[in-house]
């Protein structure tokens, strides 16, 4: 059980016990709980619906989370696939625009090779 329905559980306990026993008391005497009881189940009660309500957003949050995580990762591969092919073609399209190769110029050594010279 989640802690959500387990919140809320505790809740309808708490105050259906806190009325049940108030009638009750006062059908036979006339009166009500002590003053103690009465405080803690509504307590309780307080308490358990802050709980459900804090739980249920917690849920709603970590939901929206994963379906923007999921929509990042489907649009990051869509856009890395776009980005392959554009960047293909351009160094292709470069490349046939240039009729000429470029010629090839290995450096030099590096180190004590210049040194020498």
């Amino acid at each position: 059980m989640t802690l959500k329905w387990l919140a809320v559980v505790v809740a309808v306990v708490s105050a259906t016990s806190c009325v049940t026993g108030n009638v009750v008391v006062g059908v036979i005497d006339g009166g009500q709980l002590p003053l103690v009881v009465n405080v803690f189940a509504l307590t309780v009660t307080g308490t358990a619906v802050v709980l459900a309500v804090v739980a249920e957003l917690h849920d709603r949050l970590n939901d929206r989370v994963s379906a923007l995580t999921e929509f990042l990762v489907a649009r990051l591969n869509e856009i890395e696939a776009h980005t392959g092919d554009r960047n293909t073609g351009f160094v292709e399209g470069y490349l046939l625009s240039h009729g000429q190769e470029a010629a090839v110029v290995p450096f030099g050594r590096r180190g004590r090779g210049a040194a020498e010279r």
